[in-house]
């Protein structure tokens, strides 16, 4: 009898058997999710691969997840949690959201796995915040209680955008034109980054060359278009900003994650960008926030790792 973990954003879905004595991951697989129409024909797909049955599966997923129905926020796929139990045949489902997995697998990571960007020493214990720029902005944060881990959920990425600069001004008028609310999410993601050209790009006068993420990513490192370039380094003092305010909310000692796809695509840009001096500058408070360390996974499938951290801490509680 297995037990499977899958993690499901809005671009791959990601899976692996758990061995639910050590927490190993193994047999890991990787599909577009846009290979498939729903999600149970994409774990049809991976169980049909194995040797032995699944029973227990732990599904992250990039969406809010309290119902029994499941509706993903960037992909046409939904889903009843009773229906695919049923259908899957298993023991036991759990359904997270994406960043509770990725929040509860930061205790778990190897310091090879991760790069720490300025601070002191995280606080053992200390309340933990983690976010990640990818297809969305996922955020969440952790405590321990009772030596379990327990993730606090919610939808910190649709907080509203708070500008702190006269162009990021500029830039969320624009914004706010085309969208109404505009929330850190329409910033801080694969498509806020096009977001944040095209709107440099208005500023300037001129036609916009890109309108995809990894073309705009590669313009700024190849350094072949200004306007690109500024994108990103106003992508990277955003997202310094908005890291300190998680840091604020709940005095996070343990320190502030970044997670996501895109921050990987540009480390050594993101090193040295003005991310760490944005999230300390808060006024009264950057003495504060100066001796909470911010740091980057580089682990390649953290996803994975906090699911079946839940997995194991639900079966054997």
């Amino acid at each position: 009898m297995l037990s499977v973990v899958a993690d499901v954003g809005g671009t791959n879905i990601r899976l692996a058997v758990c061995d639910l004595e050590t927490g190993s991951l193994s047999k890991l697989r990787e599909f577009a999710c846009k290979e498939f129409i729903t999600l149970d024909a994409a774990l049809f797909q991976y169980f049909s691969t194995l040797q032995e049955p699944v029973k227990h599966l732990c599904v992250a997923i990039a969406c809010p997840v309290e119902d029994d129905q499941v509706v993903m926020t960037n992909l046409k796929w939904e889903f009843s949690k009773q229906a695919l139990k049923q259908k899957l045949q298993l023991e036991s489902l759990f359904v997270i959201n994406d960043y509770t997995a990725i929040s509860l697998a930061v205790p778990f990571v190897d310091e090879a796995d991760k790069i720490k960007i300025g601070g002191g020493e995280a606080l053992p214990g200390g309340v933990t915040a983690v976010f990640g720029p990818g297809t969305g902005l996922g955020v969440s944060h952790i405590i321990k209680s009772n030596n379990k881990w327990i993730s606090l959920d919610g939808e910190g990425g649709h907080v509203s955008f708070a500008s702190n600069t006269r162009e990021q001004a500029d830039i969320l008028l624009l914004l706010q034109e085309q969208f109404g609310h505009v929330s850190a999410e329409r910033i801080l993601s694969g498509q806020g980054l096009v977001n944040l050209y095209h709107s440099l790009c208005r500023l300037e006068g001129k036609q916009p060359e890109f309108h995809e993420p990894k073309q705009v990513t590669k313009a700024a490192l190849d350094e072949s278009c200004n306007l690109a370039v500024r994108s990103l380094t106003v992508f990277c003092q955003v997202m310094g900003s908005f890291a300190g305010n998680l840091a604020l909310n709940l005095a996070c000692y343990g320190g502030v994650y970044i997670a996501g796809g895109v921050v990987p695509r540009f480390v050594d840009f993101f090193l040295s960008s003005e991310f760490r001096s944005c999230f300390e500058e808060k006024g009264r408070f950057k003495d504060y926030l100066s001796s909470i360390p911010t740091y980057l996974i580089t682990h390649s499938n953290p996803g994975l790792l906090g699911a079946a951290v839940y997995l194991r801490q639900e079966l054997n509680n």
